[in-house]
């Protein structure tokens, strides 16, 4: 699992455009979202490196949180 931090997502949007961004990816598991603090944990073996460059292109930068 993957933890992260993604200060812009706001809404339903957000989250289905993200998920929109990262189901596509080899390992992608499944992610839930917390939208009170902002995060979302994703499973599965997808690089941390693979999952924010994902965010950063659509417009969603994103931090790790460890």
């Amino acid at each position: 699992m993957t933890k992260l931090s993604i200060p812009d997502m706001s809404c339903g949007h957000c989250r289905a455009s993200i998920e929109g961004a990262l189901a596509p990816l080899p390992g992608f598991e499944g992610i839930r979202f917390n939208s009170d603090s902002r995060t979302a944990e994703i499973d599965g073996t997808v690089s941390e490196r693979t999952l924010l460059s994902a965010l950063d292109s659509i417009g969603f930068p994103a931090q790790v949180v460890r």
